[in-house]
């Protein structure tokens, strides 16, 4: 049984292009990008790595990391539902497809969140496909590199979310527990989606490329974001973060 009383806490500082890793326990010393300044780590708890293992037992609770989050995303013990931080609050996708705030005392194998301050924005051309969010938010941000903070909020014209049964042991492979998603086809809709640009050099920590989920403006519905189709004025914020402090289990 692993105790929740110690954390293992994995800093990850992005240097250049070069990735830094420290493991301790208690205070860390951190390297950072000077360039970067000022600008949050995203807090995690366990990597995409270990959830691909596949590994969907809880490793920590929610609160370990979610009094300091503004945005955020992840999952829940044994791959129960999509989770989505919004606000500073915690909210969990079932199979439903309604959002329910959840306690915190709640256990997750993988949970990205940061103190979100964004330091550009933009607003996006409607029509523009989720396909092709990730080339506009590096170029915003002009790096290809990182892990950068997202947020975009407005209509969309075609909006379609997932969640994800729980899994049992022993546990199918992400690619199978996946395939027994249930869609929600939204359409037009008020949305908010949040979630990180993971870069090359930030390879295992989250899922790659561009990751959301997202609720509507009445929270009505929400989910892991599958696809969407901006409509009029969707604002695009986002952050360049300074790297990833990964809180794990410490027997």
């Amino acid at each position: 049984m692993k105790s929740t009383k110690a954390t293992v806490k994995i800093i990850a500082a992005f240097v250049g292009l070069a990735f830094v890793a420290t493991i301790s326990v208690g205070p860390v010393s951190v390297q950072a990008d000077t360039s970067r300044a000022g600008a949050p780590f995203v807090q995690q708890i366990g990597t995409y790595d270990y959830l691909a293992g596949p590994n969907y037992q809880g490793l920590l609770p929610i609160k370990e990391i979610s009094e300091s989050a503004d945005i955020g995303l992840g999952t829940f013990n044994n791959l129960d539902g999509e989770m989505v931080v919004l606000d500073g609050t915690v909210y969990r996708v079932g199979t439903d497809g309604v959002p329910k705030k959840v306690s915190t005392k709640r256990l997750t194998p993988f949970m990205q969140v940061v103190d979100f301050d964004p330091k550009a924005s933009m607003r996006v051309a409607p029509n523009t496909a989720c396909s092709a969010l990730p080339e506009i938010v590096d170029t915003l941000v002009k790096s290809t590199q990182g892990i950068v903070s997202v947020k975009l909020s407005g209509v969309f014209y075609d909006l379609e979310l997932r969640s994800v049964p729980a899994q049992l042991v022993p546990f199918p492979s992400l690619m199978d527990a996946v395939g027994s998603q249930v869609k929600f086809p939204l359409g037009r809709i008020n949305a908010t989606l949040v979630g990180f640009r993971q870069g090359p050099d930030a390879k295992g920590l989250g899922a790659p490329g561009l990751h959301l989920h997202g609720l509507s403006k009445s929270k009505a519905s929400g989910g892991h974001v599958l696809s969407c189709v901006t409509g009029p004025r969707v604002l695009l914020e986002v952050q360049q973060t300074s790297g990833a402090s990964v809180h794990m289990p410490h027997d």
